[in-house]
């Protein structure tokens, strides 16, 4: 098993387990998260992208994964996910390169180049 789908087994496992304990916590997180990410004065695509860049800033690899997956389903380009990133990296200085590692990898699997 790749590392990329290790992650997506543990994150869809957790939420399983939140989901089946019935955590308002984790309800109301669901909740805010469709909101958040919802058409408004910026579409999902866009609020995909600026997530992207929080990814990178704060390298959190699974949030990295997520978002640049539900941003290629937002319709992305590769080249637009890349320039999240890169925003992020700029954000973050060299801490946020070695993050950029990870989403490039992403990146690959999610657009197989």
């Amino acid at each position: 098993m790749s590392r990329l789908e290790e992650i997506s087994k543990r994150r869809k496992k957790v939420h399983e387990k939140l989901t089946s304990l019935k955590s308002k916590t984790y309800e109301a997180f669901l909740e805010m998260e469709k909101v958040a990410f919802s058409d408004g004065a910026l579409p999902r695509k866009a609020k995909e992208l600026i997530a992207v860049g929080i990814s990178v800033v704060i390298d959190c690899e699974s949030c990295m994964q997520w978002h640049i997956e539900q941003a290629a389903k937002a319709g992305t380009s590769m080249q637009e996910v890349l320039e999240a990133v890169e925003v992020g990296m700029e954000m973050g200085g060299g801490p946020a390169t070695v993050s950029a590692r990870f989403a490039l990898e992403v990146m690959e699997d999610v657009f197989k180049q």
